[in-house]
């Protein structure tokens, strides 16, 4: 069963300078308890796709669909889209320290969210609740930590804090902006882990923004890759990794650094994503792409299609099907990924990633919560 049916969503910005069409087009489906990580490189359109979805992309222009439960969000008026927001839609914003109120406690701004959407909570209660989520996510001896400002907690522990805060009410649905950007390599995986247990005990589904492939193969079920605004790729996170068909998401996968012993040099994607206000005609990636010809630069540009038998897999490249993978250097990329969390190589057909393989249903319990204290 679908929780969230998203269909031809546009966005548009006007500006001094012309349009900008943040998000053309974009077409995805999440369901409860999965993960779908949209992966792409700074300004195509990840954050603006999902903050659109609760209303949070003032002065747009928006047309589509986003259908949640039964709800086409994108048409619900402002006092019904707050009663969806923090209540059955959580966001996690990349940097907690911008999105916690710096003059008033953690426990607080917690209780408030919740007597906001709960007007039956007492203080008390709330308070109460407050410190058991504090304590679910990690955060040592919360009842004392639930009285301290947020500058007084490290990065990692505002994050906590802030997954405690989108926990508060048991939404249905997350939505993690890229979480764990500002964070340091030890902590990220702790914040990963803690993610996957928390879903895993709700049920609760995910979507996950990043730039990060290593956070992906962590965390994701299903990757949408986003390029200009537009959906370039999706697929289950298995073939992403092993079968890319568009150039770009090969691209992202040659530019991973590698700790291999083979070592080598990293593949950058030449040139910069294309300006929203002035998109080249054709494909647009195609003045990046080694693979472009006449088509790409003069043709329509091209819609998701299927590229397997079974239609999960879609890419937007005027390549035939048959290029899934585009090159023998597949092999390499395996190891490539690996290398993200230094497990050896997987031999071939075999899954890839830190903490849980692709399309695996179990996941090991997480590590303990990191011992941060405060910063004051």
């Amino acid at each position: 069963m679908t929780l969230l049916e998203v269909k031809d969503l546009n966005v548009s910005f006007q500006t001094p300078d012309g349009t900008v069409r943040a998000v053309r087009g974009v077409s995805f489906d999440v369901e409860p308890g999965r993960t779908l990580g949209i992966v792409g490189e700074s300004g195509s359109g990840k954050t603006v796709l999902t903050q659109t979805l609760l209303g949070l992309t003032p002065g747009a222009q928006v047309w589509g669909s986003a259908m949640f439960e039964g709800a086409n969000l994108l048409e619900l008026p402002d006092d019904e889209l707050r009663k969806v927001r923090g209540a059955k839609i959580s966001v996690i914003f990349q940097d907690p320290l911008t999105s916690l109120h710096p003059l008033y406690k953690i426990g607080w701004q917690i209780s408030e969210m919740i007597r906001a959407h709960d007007r039956s909570v007492s203080k008390k209660e709330a308070a109460t609740r407050t410190v058991e989520l504090l304590r679910r996510v990690g955060i040592p001896k919360p009842d004392t930590r639930a009285n301290d400002y947020p500058h007084q907690f490290s990065g990692g522990m505002r994050q906590r804090a802030m997954i405690a805060m989108a926990l508060a009410l048991e939404p249905k649905l997350i939505i993690a902006d890229e979480p764990t950007t500002a964070l340091d390599a030890t902590v990220q995986a702790q914040i990963l882990d803690l993610l996957l247990r928390l879903q895993q005990d709700m049920g609760t589904a995910l979507i996950m923004i990043t730039h990060d492939l290593g956070v992906v193969a962590d965390i994701a079920d299903d990757v949408m890759v986003m390029y200009a605004g537009r959906a370039a790729e999706k697929a289950p996170k298995r073939e992403i990794f092993y079968h890319p068909h568009h150039p770009y998401t090969k691209g992202l996968l040659e530019s991973i650094p590698s700790s291999s012993a083979s070592g080598g040099r990293l593949k950058p994607i030449p040139g910069q994503p294309p300006s929203l206000i002035n998109l080249p005609a054709g494909c647009k990636f195609h003045p990046r792409c080694s693979y472009a010809f006449d088509k790409c630069k003069t043709g329509d540009d091209p819609v998701l299609r299927p590229v397997d038998d079974g239609g999960a897999h879609e890419s937007a490249c005027w390549l035939p099907a048959a290029s899934a993978g585009l090159s023998a250097e597949a092999e390499k990329l395996r190891t490539e990924t690996a290398a993200l969390g230094h497990e050896p190589a997987p031999a071939q057909g075999q899954p890839v990633g830190r903490h849980r393989a692709p399309d695996s249903g179990a996941n090991e319990p997480g590590p303990a919560a990191d011992n941060e204290g405060s910063v004051a």
